[in-house]
């Protein structure tokens, strides 16, 4: 059973099912970044820790083509952390949203036996909202970028073996410039956070398609989590605009099926509880 959808399920209103919430002209995205459930703080420096939680969180933003604002940030802090270890933390915030332009407008901070990070996130948009649900019967459905990275360091950290600070386990590198160029001729998108056979599954559900591959895949590429690539879908008739415009931006694409009517179902396991 999929608790994280139930709990949705009980608040169910037509703000819920997207990457954020659009109100207006304002996307509101949410994140938590938890110390056991998403890290352990020998994987990761705390600048590192810092700086993916933002980052995680303005990866929500772009690809509902929104442009990240304001940022607001809750904390829990072990007691047992010293003033030079939280300026880290600080540092990690700041030069995410320092690549960004966020500003942080405030928060909460308690005391935790864990680190704890919750991040909010007010965006623009620039200027619709590209959605899950727009998704047609047909269209083309590609990545961003090279899968499987993240999972190969979450691998090597679980045998007890290190990654380099640039892995994308460590540093996920967004495909804003390419996302905001090309999000007129896109139908639908999402970011590649929970793996993209777990993705795809929502995005063809809140769509209400199914899908045919034409490209083999592989475990890695299908199960590998926190990328943060970028799932979309676009009309065929755009095809040659999106290539144009990956390749003017300098981001590899990768055309992987086609949408169909029925339904899609992702056997993975779902990694939330």
């Amino acid at each position: 059973m999929n608790k994280e959808q139930a709990i949705i399920d009980k608040f169910t209103n037509s703000y819920l099912g997207d990457d954020g919430a659009v109100v207006g002209k304002w996307v509101y995205s949410k994140d938590l970044f938890v110390e056991g459930s998403h890290f352990k703080r020998g994987w990761l420096e705390l600048d590192e820790i810092a700086y993916k939680a933002m980052i995680a969180n303005i990866s929500d933003a772009v690809v509902m083509n929104a442009v990240p604002k304001f940022a607001l940030i809750g904390l829990g802090v072990p007691k047992s952390l010293k003033m030079e270890q939280i300026s880290l933390l600080r540092d990690g915030f700041k030069r995410a949203c320092d690549g960004f332009g966020v500003t942080i407008i405030g928060g909460d901070t308690i005391s935790s036996d864990k680190i704890i990070i919750s991040v909010t996130i007010i965006s623009e948009l620039n200027p619709r909202a590209v959605l899950r649900s727009g998704a047609k019967a047909g269209d083309l459905l590609a990545f961003t970028g090279k899968l499987g990275d993240s999972l190969k360091g979450l691998k090597a950290l679980l045998r007890g073996g290190s990654v380099a600070r640039n892995s994308r386990f460590k540093k996920p590198v967004l495909k804003d410039r390419f996302f905001y160029r090309s999000a007129k001729f896109l139908s639908a998108a999402m970011d590649i956070s929970d793996g993209l056979g777990t993705d795809l599954a929502k995005l063809c559900k809140a769509s209400g398609l199914g899908v045919k591959f034409s490209k083999k895949l592989s475990k890695n590429e299908l199960k590998s989590g926190e990328e943060y690539e970028i799932l979309f879908a676009f009309a065929a008739k755009n095809r040659k605009k999106i290539e144009n415009l990956a390749k003017k931006s300098r981001t590899k694409i990768t055309i992987f099926a086609k949408t169909t009517k029925g339904r899609y179902k992702n056997n993975a396991r779902e990694h939330h509880f």
